[in-house]
C-alpha cells in the first residue's frame, strides 16, 4: 500500500503540473465515471493536498478524494505524450496546457462537497499528519496513550491515530529508534514514542525529497546491520500485516 510519502510526492507532483489551470477531464473506464469526475471537466484545479494516505484535488467548491491502496497509481506526462499504461484503463484523466495526469485504480476516487470534508466519515476520523509541515507530536502522543494495551506496531497503523505510517516505515522506525514494536503502548515512555515518530518522519521526508532509504530490517534477506543477527519477522494486529525487527537490537 501507498504510504505517505509516496502520496505527499504525488501530490506535489500533481500541483506543480496542473493547479491554477483549467482542466479537461475525462474517465475512460466505467468506474471514473461512476464516481462523477466529468462534473469537473473545464474547472480550475486550485490546489493538490495530502493527508496521510490520502490525496485531495480542490476544484472550486467539489474535492476529488483518491486513495491508491496495494494497486492504484497517478501518472503526470507531458500532454499528448507517451503512457505506460493504456488511456482506457484510467479511472480519471486531467489534461491541462501542457500536462496531464492520469489516475489508475485504487478503492477510493469520489467527489465531496468542499463545505463537507471537516465532515467527511472517512476523512474527519484521519490522526496527524506524520508529515504535516507542522507536526503535532503531543497530539498523537494523546492518542496512542487511549489505546495502553495495544501493540507499537500495530498502532503506527492505525490512520485514526497517526496517518500516513505504512508496513515498511513502521519496522524501519522502530528499528531505527531501537524499540521493540511488539511491546504493548502502556510500556513505553514518551520519549520512547517519540523516537519513533521522529524517525519515522525523518525516514519520509526523506524518501519524499528522492533520496534513496537501505531498508535495515523491513523484508530483510541479511543479517541485522547493527549486530549481523537474524532479522525476525510476524504478521501483527488483527490485519495480520508483517512486522519485521531485530529481537537483540530492539529488545
Amino acid at each position: 500500500m501507498a504510504e505517505g510519502d509516496t502520496i505527499l510526492r504525488a501530490a506535489r507532483r500533481l500541483d506543480a503540473a496542473l493547479s491554477g489551470e483549467t482542466v479537461a477531464v475525462s474517465a475512460p473506464d466505467p468506474r471514473g465515471r461512476a464516481a462523477g469526475v466529468e462534473r469537473l471537466d473545464g474547472r480550475r484545479l486550485d490546489a493538490v493536498e495530502s493527508h496521510g494516505k490520502n490525496l485531495l484535488l480542490r476544484f472550486g467548491d467539489l474535492v476529488l478524494h483518491s486513495h491508491l491502496g496495494m494497486n492504484g497509481s497517478w501518472h503526470v506526462y507531458p500532454r499528448g505524450g507517451t503512457w505506460r499504461k493504456p488511456r482506457r484503463s484510467a479511472w480519471a484523466v486531467l489534461v491541462g496546457e501542457g500536462r496531464e495526469a492520469a489516475q489508475f485504480g485504487g478503492p477510493t476516487l469520489r467527489l465531496i462537497p468542499a463545505d463537507r470534508l471537516r465532515r467527511d466519515p472517512q476523512l474527519a476520523r484521519l490522526g496527524p499528519d506524520i508529515l504535516a509541515p507542522e507536526l503535532d507530536l503531543d497530539a498523537i502522543l494523546q492518542g496512542l496513550r487511549a489505546e495502553p494495551g495495544r501493540t507499537l506496531g500495530d498502532a503506527l497503523l492505525d490512520q485514526t491515530l497517526v496517518a500516513g505510517i505504512g508496513n515498511i516505515f513502521k519496522s524501519e522506525a522502530c528499528f531505527a529508534a531501537r524499540v521493540d514494536p511488539w511491546r504493548p503502548l502502556a510500556e513505553l515512555d514518551d520519549e520512547q514514542l517519540r523516537a519513533v515518530l521522529e524517525a519515522a518522519r525523518t525516514q519520509m521526508l526523506a524518501a519524499v525529497d528522492g533520496r534513496r532509504h537501505t531498508y535495515a530490517v523491513y523484508r530483510a534477506r541479511r543479517p541485522c546491520p547493527a549486530c549481523h543477527g537474524r532479522i525476525t519477522a510476524r504478521g501483527q494486529g488483527d490485519a495480520n500485516r508483517t512486522t519485521y525487527w531485530c529481537p537483540h537490537c530492539q529488545s
